[in-house]
This record gives structure tokens, C-alpha cells and sequence, in this order.
């Protein structure tokens, strides 16, 4: 372990601090490259992940507790002189609180000429790969952290999701994803802000990878990927370009539309990692495809990964930081000028077809529309009552839906491609829904409308203009399909609240897996008839 003196990292933190931070000059996308806007010359990622212990977003993680990297000043003094001697560029992190500030951080970065690429998500508000959902909740976190970091024109962009569908097993997550990446889109652009691109970090597993390179890139182009990013760590060692299949992946995407780039790299096999990988990434071969990579990762942590240890206002570098920072120093990838550059590859992908290996439907989920499940609410005569405990959320929906029709407006499933047009609503809103429908279809008995205490008889409130509009466009079974902007949506309201428009309250993680026990329920209830609750 090679020591580092940290005196040296006040000294040049505090020369960052004393200016005050000029403006960068503003990514952009032209083609299948990035550019620097005022100049044109090619932008090639030399990049970092930069943030500790944070849990996979994805998955059905318990952890939900992460430090913000972006709101550690102290941490940022300490570690951008580091990252400077690497040459570094990006940085990449996995989740930040919107709530807090980052005007320091994002000073420090900005005075090093240091962009950031960052996850929308957070552990337990991402969207499960097991049971996926794209609801009210999940837009406000995503567009809460679009709110925040789009002030800082070092923010390069945005990842909708990290290796959500991850086998063959729950492709039919992808469409949850890509409806994220839509909406996203289309929310910075009806906000005003400036142009900035919304893509998508896969694994690199061998059976879905052409899938979902496919599948994110197809279609409309205010639905699919502005980049794709690779979480690949096939170079182990003293490898090539051959035997780690690189020569393969870049051949896969030396006519992808939008620009592609290592969202994670650095095979830790052997250890101290040797970063040969480095030179054929930013050489010829793959310069041309490729818009360089970020390594994974700063800290070391318990799965060997890192580049320097830290222990509060110390860090010293491992052997891992000395070989990246020799091979980096090397890495000189040849580029052109955006004036010069007509791009040739501009076709989308075909929509992969369906098979064995790949589940999702083209059809996307619909876009969150808290108004809409506020109105939906209101107008019902049976709803379910606030105090409705989480423990009991699946067996109520297994006995509402034991009658046909009663959760048609509630269904999500990327693999068929049907959606209600209530499935981005709470659960407490979908299960008001769902108690209305069962009262209905039992000529609105009052004993249906109780469920064991969980439901009451409300007045339905005579719905204003605006309402009416969005519930002729849901329908009578809630099966339309609303075509609505969104309103009252966005920063004036993040889930990490846990309050849905209507004031009802979701725990999105851990309702959702309640939920998908009431499913199997149902299952038996329904003798084998399919169908997704959520």
C-alpha cells in the first residue's frame, strides 16, 4: 500500500474551493459520440465509480440506508485531487438525496473539469427485477433527482436503470425500465432544461445481452435509450482483445445509433489488477465505438474493487490506483470534431422478437399520473381505508379478485404487455379500486364493501373538468389508456416521503413483495389463471 499525504490534498483542495466555480462546458450528443458543446471535440469518459457501500438497486434488497457522495464535502476535498491524478473525467453514483446540497462537491468536480453521471434510484425506491413496477412513487424519486442535479452543467446524464433484467428469467422488467426512460425524457424536456440524455447500464450476461441492447434502442425515439452503458469485466489480467471478447462487443455495436461506453469495468482477478484492459479500450479498435469507461471502483470495500482506502480525512492508494493511473496516462483514443461528423449509423435496432430467452412486450407501462389516481379515488363509493396494514395487503387482494374482472384495472405485466390503467397508482389507491369494482359487481351490497373493517362507503365526490377528462380516458373497468401529461408531478414531491398524491401511504419495496404473495394466492384462488397484482 503506497501512503498518500494528505497535506498535499488540503492544499489543492483548497485552491479548488477558492475560485468560484465556473460552468463546464455542457455534454452533448451527436450521433453514436459525446461532444463538448462550444468546441466540438470528442468526448471520451475517463471515468471513477465514486460511492461507498451502497446496496444493488434491482433487486429485493432489506438495505435501504446510503450515504450521498454528492453531499460530503469533506469526502469531495479529500478524494478530487485523487481522482485528478487519475485523469479523471466522470464519476458515476448509484443513488443521491435531493433533498440535500451538493452545491459544494459539484463545485469541486466542476473546478476539475469532472462530470457526473448518475442513477435515478435509490435501494428500496428502484425498480425489482422480481417484481417490477413503474408507479407515482418511483416518478416523483426519479424526476426529485433530475430537479437537483440539472442545475450543474458538469451533469452529464442519467441512468434510468442498472442491470435490472439480468437473466432470461425477468426480461419482462425491461419494459418498466424503458417506460422510466420515457418519461424521463419527457420530463426534461417539458421542464425546460437543457438537453440531457437518459440511458440505461446493463450486465453482460450472454443470453439477454443482444436482447437488450435491441430492445432499449428500438421504437419511437422518445421511448428508447439516448446511451447505453456496459457493466463488463471480461479482461482478467494480462488478457487481449480477442480472448476477452471485446473485439466481439464492439463489433455488436459498431452501428448502435446512440453512444455506448463501459458503465463499470476492472476485472479484479488477479489482485492488484494490472488495467491492461485500458489500452485497447482507448486505442484504435475500440475508440471508434466506444466512449471510454468507468472504472469500478474508488473505495475499497469488502469485494476487493477498490482504488484507495480512506479512513476519515486520510486515503491512501493501493497498487490498483498506481497500475490504472500508468495505463491511463497512456490512453491517447483518437476522435473527430463534431463539425466534421455526419453519423452514418442512425437506424434504431429491431424489436427483438420473443422466444426462450427474451419475455418483454414492446407495449410500456403507462406513465405515472398522480392526478389521475387522486381523481380515481375520490369518485369511488367503496375505498379502502388508511390504516390498511401491510401484512394484510394480500389477502385482500386475493379475495377481491377472486371475481372476474374486479383487478383488470390494476394488472401490469411486461411480458403480455397489458397494463390497467391504474397499475402506476399506490397500493392503497389500487386497492380502493379494487374494493369499488367487487362492491359493484355485488349490486353494492354494503357487507361488500368491508373487508374485515379494511373498506368504507364513501360519497363519490363529482369529479372537476380535468377529472373527468383523464377517467373517460381510463375507462369503466380502468382499461383505457390515458394520454394525459402528467401534472402536479415532480419535485414538489419525492417518494422517499412515502405519500402518494392522494395522501395515502406506500412503502413501494415492501408492499410490492406483499403483494406479489397475494398474487400466488389468487393463483390458487383463481385455479391457475394468470395475472399480476401490484
Amino acid at each position: 500500500m503506497k501512503g498518500y499525504a494528505f497535506a498535499s490534498a488540503i492544499v489543492a483542495s483548497l485552491s479548488l474551493l477558492s475560485t468560484v466555480a465556473a460552468d463546464v462546458d455542457p455534454i452533448v450528443i451527436k450521433g453514436s459520440k459525446f461532444f463538448y458543446k462550444t468546441n466540438g471535440t470528442e468526448f471520451f469518459m475517463r471515468g471513477v465509480a465514486y460511492q461507498q457501500d451502497i446496496p444493488g438497486n434491482g433487486s429485493d434488497s432489506t438495505q435501504t440506508q446510503f450515504t450521498d457522495p454528492l453531499a460530503d464535502a469533506d469526502a469531495c476535498k479529500r478524494d478530487v485531487p485523487i481522482l485528478q491524478q487519475l485523469m479523471t473525467n466522470t464519476i458515476r453514483v448509484y443513488a443521491i438525496d435531493p433533498k440535500k446540497d451538493h452545491s459544494a462537491c459539484m463545485t469541486l468536480l466542476q473546478n476539475a473539469g469532472i462530470y457526473v453521471i448518475s442513477d435515478l434510484s435509490q435501494p428500496g425506491e428502484s425498480i425489482n427485477r422480481d417484481n417490477p413496477i413503474w408507479n407515482d412513487g418511483l416518478y416523483n424519486r426519479y424526476t426529485s433527482v433530475i430537479d437537483e442535479l440539472q442545475k450543474y452543467s458538469n451533469v452529464l446524464g442519467f441512468f434510468a436503470g442498472n442491470e435490472v433484467s439480468n437473466n432470461v428469467s425477468n426480461t419482462d422488467a425491461s419494459p418498466f425500465v424503458k417506460a422510466a426512460v420515457r418519461d424521463m425524457k419527457a420530463y426534461i424536456k417539458r421542464k425546460g432544461y437543457r438537453p440531457i440524455g437518459v440511458g440505461y447500464a446493463t450486465n453482460d450476461d450472454a443470453d439477454i445481452r443482444q436482447g437488450l441492447a435491441d430492445y432499449f434502442n428500438c421504437g419511437k425515439t422518445e421511448e428508447s435509450i439516448d446511451f447505453w452503458g456496459y457493466n463488463i469485466y471480461s479482461w482478467c489480467g494480462n488478457s487481449s482483445y480477442s480472448l476477452s471478447g471485446y473485439d466481439v462487443r464492439t463489433k455488436d455495436f459498431e452501428n448502435y445509433s446512440v453512444p455506448v461506453f463501459f458503465a463499470e469495468y476492472g476485472c479484479n482477478v488477479p489482485s492488484p489488477r494490472l488495467f491492461t484492459e485500458v489500452e485497447a479500450l482507448y486505442g484504435d479498435d475500440m475508440s471508434k465505438v466506444w466512449s471510454g469507461g468507468i472504472v469500478y471502483m474508488y473505495f475499497q470495500e469488502a469485494n476487493q474493487y477498490g482504488l484507495v482506502t480512506v479512513s476519515g480525512n486520510s486515503a491512501s492508494k493501493l497498487p490498483d490506483f498506481t497500475a490504472l493511473s500508468n495505463q491511463i496516462a497512456s490512453a491517447t483514443p483518437t476522435g473527430v470534431n463534431a463539425n466534421s461528423y455526419t453519423p452514418t449509423n442512425t437506424v434504431a435496432r429491431s424489436c427483438p422478437a420473443k422466444n426462450s430467452a427474451w419475455s418483454a412486450a414492446t407495449q410500456l407501462p403507462p406513465t405515472p399520473n398522480q392526478e389521475l389516481c387522486s381523481c380515481m379515488v375520490k369518485s369511488l363509493n367503496c375505498a379502502a381505508k388508511a390504516g390498511v396494514q401491510d401484512s394484510a395487503f394480500g389477502t385482500l387482494f386475493g379475495s377481491a379478485c377472486a371475481t372476474k374482472g374486479v383487478c383488470d384495472g390494476i394488472q401490469a405485466d411486461g411480458s403480455s404487455g397489458v397494463y390497467g390503467a391504474y397499475s402506476m397508482c399506490s397500493p392503497l389507491e389500487q386497492l380502493s379500486w379494487v374494493f369499488n369494482e367487487y362492491y359493484s359487481a355485488n349490486n353494492k351490497n354494503p357487507q361488500a364493501c368491508n373487508f374485515a373493517g379494511n373498506a368504507t362507503i364513501q360519497t363519490p365526490q363529482t369529479p372537476p373538468s380535468n377529472c373527468q377528462a383523464l377517467l373517460s380516458q381510463a375507462g369503466p373497468a380502468g382499461t383505457g389508456i390515458v394520454t394525459s401529461t402528467p401534472s402536479g408531478t415532480g419535485s414538489s414531491g419525492s417518494s422517499s416521503s412515502k405519500k402518494s398524491a392522494a395522501g395515502l401511504t406506500t412503502v413501494p419495496q415492501f408492499n410490492f413483495g406483499v403483494l406479489t404473495l397475494g398474487f400466488y394466492g389468487l393463483g390458487a384462488i383463481l385455479t391457475g389463471a394468470a395475472m399480476v397484482i401490484l
